[in-house]
């Protein structure tokens, strides 16, 4: 088997969908399982693996720790190990200790418009927090997608603004690197030639300051443009090496993993999944739409993980080489976020409750697979 085949997976699709079932996905969730909450709270030191034996996640070893939420979109983790999540259309963000337990509303984000794809998405906490307890959330706002930046409970201020929002491709993801800058995932709003417009922050994934400014090495002067030609980017993630990955939805035919590069063209509307164009970046990952429509991205040691919506499953994406692999398939419904906790656990967000899913009891959840 070659490299190439190694690293795609590739299903044909049955039929075309419509580009708005394509963006989140229109799948019914079947019955699965529901696991008891956590009992005993898991260690909240930071992961330290030794390089020649990097920690996996147990997937067989799961447990609903959170429940009863309102389509959890953003998951961030503080200092202590608890968790940040948003509740999309509520325009709440909770706060779940880092053993499980009920949900605590800490925060409301005031003039989310939600609707649709849009409301309250992706939320980061500074690298700093223990010294200037910063958080950071993008939201939909009555004109437009934007970003603010502010303390729990306390005031907030809007740090960057004017992303195009629409009742689709509002993208939301919100990750600091490795480089502690803010990246950022937007979503075409359902006007692709926006995404080939260099002067156009949507069908982008951003790189800015903590302030909202571009950053300090962006590929285009003045500019927070880091990566152009994107659909609707809603997971961002990084390898151990600090490789960059970038996760879309396809339309009708391909949802991508991409290795993101600065100021590389990942071909959205031109191309879609691998086309062997030189002018734009071949994704390295494709899947069939109705196998993934991705969202959430995380790395544990060599594994990306990749949560689908209408894929109703946990792809598996091995960094080193080899095929990916589905794991929880149909089990829980549909999957919005993963994260990795700090001591090295991941956690899955349900996303049922979002008008394109079927809603179990006490959905929608947050499930944690400890890491060994």
């Amino acid at each position: 088997m070659t490299p190439a085949a190694r690293t795609r997976l590739v299903f044909a699709s049955a039929t075309a969908f419509l580009l708005v079932a394509c963006s989140d996905g229109e799948a019914s969730a079947p019955s699965g399982e529901t696991f008891a909450p956590a009992t005993t709270p898991p260690s909240t030191a930071a992961a330290s693996p030794a390089p020649d034996k990097p920690r996996t996640v147990n997937l067989g070893q799961g447990q609903a720790i959170a429940a009863d939420l309102e389509v959890p979109w953003g998951l961030a983790f503080l200092p202590d190990g608890s968790a940040l999540v948003s509740e999309r259309d509520r325009g709440d963000i909770r706060q779940i200790p880092a053993g499980g337990g009920t949900p605590k509303k800490v925060h409301t984000v005031d003039g989310v418009d939600a609707g649709g794809e849009g409301g309250l998405l992706g939320v980061a906490v500074d690298p700093d927090y223990q010294r200037n307890k910063y958080v950071y959330a993008y939201f939909t706002a009555s004109g437009d997608n934007r970003i603010i930046r502010f303390t729990l409970g306390g005031s907030s201020e809007v740090i960057f603004k004017g992303i195009e929002k629409a009742g689709i491709h509002n993208g939301g993801r919100l990750a600091f690197g490795p480089d502690n800058f803010l990246y950022v995932g937007t979503g075409d709003a359902g006007n692709g030639s926006a995404s080939q417009d260099r002067g156009n922050v949507n069908g982008k994934i951003l790189r800015i300051t903590r302030d909202g400014k571009p950053a300090p090495g962006n590929p285009f002067p003045g500019s927070p443009v880091w990566s152009l030609g994107h659909r609707n980017v809603q997971g961002l993630a990084w390898g151990p090496d600090k490789k960059m990955y970038g996760i879309e939805f396809g339309q009708n035919t391909w949802d991508e993993v991409n290795v993101i590069q600065p100021g590389k063209n990942y071909g959205w509307p031109e191309v879609e999944g691998k086309e062997g164009n030189g002018r734009y970046v071949d994704p390295i990952v494709q899947w069939g739409t109705d196998e993934a429509s991705p969202s959430g991205a995380a790395v544990a040691g060599n594994t990306l993980y990749v949560a689908g919506l209408r894929g109703e499953r946990l792809w598996t994406v091995p960094l080193g080489g080899g095929a990916p692999k589905a794991a929880l398939t149909g089990e829980h419904g549909r999957l919005r976020t993963v994260a990795v906790a700090p001591d090295g656990a991941l956690w899955v967000t349900t996303s049922n409750r979002d008008g394109r899913g079927d809603p179990r009891n006490d959905d929608d959840k947050i499930l944690r697979f400890p890491a060994r």
